[in-house]
């Protein structure tokens, strides 16, 4: 018996090879460039507008089988670590540190920054739109929803999503 592949189904793979052909490509370009400060692991891919940034004495470990949507991206000057079969959804931000901003007498990019190692577990979902913050750890298997913004601790197991109300008005004719 002979299996019939639809158009759908046939654009659907020419999408994937071209993506998938992208990412090896760029990956090497990055690891050609960063060199052993970027250790990705086996079967990690992404979509369009994908980066990373590693400044200074910045590590980046990506674990095996991790997936980025599109537009993500991913600026160290530390470490940053992400766990096996975790995925990104679209515009997912990951950063490990934050402009000082204490002195008035000095432009605030000229007062440098303070870091702390981000932590994201193996298996994890984080959702569209979520920004990552300094010294967070995200524990394995945890989900967090779109539009969150980490900025503590989230523990393995967990589901995080953003508390907030829809404020719905019906006109009166």
């Amino acid at each position: 018996m002979v299996e019939v592949i639809s158009n759908s189904q046939y654009i659907m793979i020419i999408q994937k090879i071209f993506y998938h052909t992208r990412a090896a490509v760029k990956t090497a370009f990055y690891k050609l460039i960063y060199d052993s400060r970027l250790k990705i692991g086996k079967g990690f891919t992404y979509r369009s507008g994908f980066h990373v940034v590693i400044e200074e004495c910045g590590v980046v470990k990506i674990g095996d089988d991790v997936f980025f949507n599109n537009y993500c991206s991913v600026c160290c000057l530390e470490s940053i670590t992400i766990g096996d079969g975790t995925i990104f959804g679209e515009n997912v931000k990951i950063y490990d540190h934050n402009h000082c901003y204490k002195d008035t007498d000095v432009p605030i990019k000229e007062q440098g920054y303070t870091s702390a190692p981000v932590n994201i577990g193996k298996h994890c979902w984080i959702g569209s739109n979520v920004t990552i913050l300094k010294g967070v750890t995200i524990g394995d298997y945890s989900v967090i929803g779109a539009g969150c913004v980490i900025y503590k601790d989230v523990p393995p197991n967990s589901v995080v999503v953003n508390k907030q109300d829809l404020a719905i008005k019906t006109k009166n004719k």
